[in-house]
């Protein structure tokens, strides 16, 4: 069992540790301030932001060590503009100050996340686009054949965030890995808001303690809800691959997130992704035992005939 990390937690509060992060990652050149003097912290001192957000030393200071925790949304955005936080930032910290007391209201136990039968017929129809459905912790719950012919790691039931990290394979995978890894903790910490979660907690813990880069971008506190760009792959069998990404939330599943890759027509990407449709069947057996059909010769991008399931 791994207990939650909270990184250099100096005091318990969840909004000071925040403040203080974004704090230290700002330069007073940054916000028009005379860099000198010798700086015992990294970034802004307390006495700037307060005096960039129009506010009390005093307050910001119970705010940063936890004493006051609930400050007005006037304040908030004061304190916003002199971090210059962008808009997700901003809305996280709206959270973090409206949340309970860490401990106070924690999350029920969740019950099993599953994929509807028709979101599954859905991504099953797309033969020739990869497409996986994510779980709130990034766990993936369902994948059509050209997801995990991708990769095995999108095969349902891996975790996607912890193969990330822990998996070797996965910095070879991701020609951008360090850029991959680094949106990837931003966009969690956006999508899991303020919460208490005890299983989120001991995912954030296990991979704090068994990988250095998890641990250094969870400490830097980025928050970004990116859900659309560019990932650059490499294939074992068909060679490099730019494709286009989306992350669609399912109105009807909260906390379920429908990703789909696509590559731009004409381009060599399109023409691999084409040539990995047909080694598609094979790579699911692979990794799951699972027998399916392949695209029929000249399918494109049509959608075919849901595969047969056993």
């Amino acid at each position: 069992m791994y207990r939650a990390y909270r990184g250099t937690v100096a005091t318990g509060s969840k909004l000071g540790d925040y403040l203080r992060a974004r704090r230290e990652r700002i330069r007073p050149a940054d916000v028009g301030l005379p860099e000198g003097g010798r700086r015992r912290v990294p970034g802004l001192r307390r006495e700037e932001v307060a005096l960039l957000a129009g506010i009390s030393v005093e307050y910001y200071l119970r705010l940063e060590q936890g004493r006051d925790q609930h400050p007005s949304h006037q304040v908030l955005a004061s304190i916003a503009r002199a971090l210059q936080l962008d808009t997700d930032a901003e809305r996280y910290l709206t959270e973090l100050a409206a949340a309970p007391p860490a401990g106070a209201a924690r999350r029920k136990a969740a019950r099993p996340e599953r994929v509807s039968p028709d979101v599954q017929a859905l991504i099953d129809n797309w033969t020739t686009t990869p497409a996986l459905v994510h779980g709130r912790y990034m766990t993936t719950l369902a994948a059509n054949a050209m997801a995990v012919a991708l990769s095995p790691f999108f095969a349902p039931g891996v975790n996607t965030l912890r193969a990330a990290f822990l998996e070797p394979a996965m910095r070879d995978f991701y020609r951008d890995w360090d850029a991959m890894t680094a949106k990837t903790v931003a966009y969690l910490r956006s999508v899991i808001g303020a919460a208490d979660d005890p299983r989120l907690a001991e995912l954030v813990g296990e991979l704090s303690l068994r990988s250095d880069r998890f641990r250094t971008l969870w400490g830097r506190q980025d928050v970004r809800q990116k859900t659309s760009g560019v990932t650059l792959l490499q294939h074992p069998q068909v060679g490099p691959l730019d494709l286009h990404y989306e992350k669609l939330a399912l109105p009807s599943a909260p906390g379920q997130m429908l990703v789909t890759y696509h590559a731009e027509p004409g381009s060599p990407s399109y023409e691999r992704l084409q040539l990995l449709a047909h080694l598609a069947p094979e790579a699911v057996h692979i990794a799951t035992g699972r027998h399916i059909a392949g695209p029929s010769p000249g399918a494109g991008d049509r959608p075919a005939a849901a595969p047969p399931r056993r």
